[in-house]
């Protein structure tokens, strides 16, 4: 895929805004757009790049006999009640 087809853009220049050179490097590469404060959306180079790292994990899981589960965002209020973590 030629990067001039890409849905997200690269910039030359460094963003304001810029916390650290990890999140400098993923805006500026086209990985990631900001939407707001601490909300970013993945852009296509960074959802291939984590499905290219998703199978090598699956497959090194199935190797030693592993199993892949999901888990929740959002967990009820109760379980960090019980462990005394609400504030």
């Amino acid at each position: 895929m030629r990067m001039s087809g890409l849905f997200g853009r690269t910039a030359r220049e460094a963003l304001a805004g810029v916390e650290t050179k990890g999140h400098e490097f993923l805006l500026r590469g086209g990985f990631v757009r900001q939407l707001t404060s601490g909300i970013f959306g993945y852009l296509p180079l960074a959802k291939r790049t984590m499905r290219k790292i998703e199978a090598i994990l699956r497959e090194e899981m199935e190797a030693i006999g592993g199993q892949e589960i999901e888990m929740p965002v959002v967990h009820p209020a109760e379980f960090w009640k019980r462990t005394g973590r609400s504030r």
